[in-house]
């Protein structure tokens, strides 16, 4: 069962405000708005609510301490391959982006696309809502396809390019930094890119104050190369620059908090913050009295466990930390619901939506189990295209207590009981005891029901681009 820590008044006060098993407010804006900021690259190591020791985040630890903070949430322990399945309510092994595949940098043909997959943005813009984008894409080439973000469902955007082969400027993600907008894409001297981001979206929701809003930032910060900002402009050192740019992505959440303050609409939205992996390995921090090393593209809890928060004033339940299990998979069924917007057909959908927990109305997941796969940039473009390596990747399944590997040959390797042993250090799976004999047949069951082959990225190609990644000898060996 998940422990969960209420205000009981303001609990009552909530479930008193909604009025049925829609989710809609009987008395208010059926429609809330949505902000949901996805952190480049941020274990819980870094985020001082959840007992981060070596910085402060004063804003986002007053909005999980105004609203709910989850102890279990799952993304995928890398860049691509969480976006693709925040985008499209899937998990790798369906969408196919299984392992990392920088668009812009390899190409290949390769992109995200809006013909053959689901997308987040279009089912809301399709139930009404106007929606922007600014940071970071990353999964669509803007050179080749520059009406990527409208063909997704966004109505307005300011994107990084991501690093674009050939092409030197757009490298520059912070200072300098070279964006897509709908006039295309473009250097800005002198200018903090995540300055113009957040300015970008301050500027739509004044825009649009009085339609329904989603708004998506997939921060470009705080993922290397390491800088200085704009706040801490002497920053020096790794560790030092890290910092500073966690505090400054701790000060643009801030001011997106301020605006919608300042235009009366924080009452009415739902804010959502996640990360879509762990910290950079070279970069470690202070947890808990414990030294965390960064992992992402790994397995390990610090590299899929991150942090996963959500406020809404009157909507959403204060004071709430749960250990409720929910993956990065449940984000669209659960925003889908939140808007008033069914599941559309014709896709098939692993997430779950959590709408009823993070509004009051339940305190259970209904989850019983959640998954991260995958990691390292073990694909590769091929004659057929951008193929994964494996035929099936490891992944790694997870309750409240148990954690179970399992390898690329199907197999259980490791058993974890995190009651006692949180460093994930002693594999029982030889031993589990009836507690964990019982999650071991849960994760199995699981398993079972997940193809023996995963999917490769899931498009139609796009014509060969001089900047694309070739087809070599070393792409065929697995095939041999």
């Amino acid at each position: 069962m998940s422990i969960c820590r209420w205000q009981p008044l303001l609990l009552l006060t909530v479930a008193a405000a909604w009025c049925s098993g829609d989710g809609l407010a009987a008395d208010g804006p059926k429609r809330p708005n949505i902000l949901l900021i996805l952190i480049d690259d941020l274990g819980k190591e870094w985020l001082s609510c959840y007992g981060a020791e070596d910085v402060e985040t004063p804003n986002l630890d007053r909005l999980a301490a105004e609203g709910m903070r989850f102890e279990n949430a799952y993304c995928m322990p890398q860049c691509t391959p969480t976006r693709v399945t925040l985008l499209t309510g899937q998990y790798p092994f369906r969408h196919g982006w299984v392992n990392h595949w920088d668009v812009p940098r390899w190409g290949g043909g390769c992109h995200f696309d809006a013909n053959r997959n689901p997308s987040l943005a279009r089912y809301l813009q399709k139930a009404g809502y106007k929606t922007a984008a600014a940071g970071k894409w990353q999964i669509s080439d803007f050179r080749v396809q520059p009406e990527a973000m409208a063909q997704h469902g966004f109505d307005d955007w300011r994107m990084w390019t991501g690093f674009e082969g050939d092409n030197p400027p757009s490298a520059e993600r912070y200072w300098n930094p070279y964006l897509h907008t709908l006039a295309g894409s473009q250097t800005y001297p002198n200018a903090y890119g995540p300055d113009l981001e957040t300015d970008f979206l301050i500027d739509f929701m004044l825009r649009h104050r009085d339609e329904p809003l989603f708004l998506y930032y997939p921060m470009t910060l705080t993922h290397g190369p390491l800088v200085t900002t704009p706040a801490e402009p002497e920053a020096t050192g790794d560790l030092g620059q890290h910092k500073a740019m966690v505090r400054y992505a701790d000060h643009l959440v801030g001011r997106l908090i301020t605006a919608l303050k300042e235009t009366d609409l924080l009452e009415n939205t739902i804010v959502l913050v996640t990360c879509d992996n762990g910290t950079g390995g070279n970069i470690a921090g202070h947890r808990g009295g414990r030294l965390v090393q960064g992992a992402k593209g790994l397995t390990s809890e610090p590299g899929v466990c991150v942090p996963f928060i959500v406020n809404c004033p009157g909507r959403v339940p204060a004071g709430v930390v749960t250990t409720a299990l929910t993956d990065v998979t449940d984000i669209l069924p659960t925003l889908l619901e939140l808007a008033g917007a069914p599941l559309p057909e014709g896709h098939v959908f692993d997430g779950r939506s959590i709408a009823p927990l993070i509004t009051g109305q339940s305190q259970q997941s209904p989850r019983t189990w959640i998954m991260a796969m995958g990691g390292g940039n073990d694909a590769r473009l091929t004659e057929n295209g951008v193929e994964n390596k494996f035929r099936f990747r490891d992944r790694v399944f997870r309750d409240e207590r148990f954690k179970l590997y399992v390898d690329s040959n199907r197999q259980a390797v490791k058993l974890i009981d995190f009651e006692s042993d949180p460093d994930e250090s002693r594999n029982i799976l030889a031993e589990p005891g009836d507690a964990g004999r019982l999650a071991l047949e849960k994760f199995l069951a699981a398993l079972v029901t997940m193809p023996a082959q995963d999917a490769d990225p899931i498009y139609d190609p796009l014509p060969a681009q001089p900047w694309d990644v070739k087809v070599t000898a070393r792409s065929q060996e697995w095939k041999q």
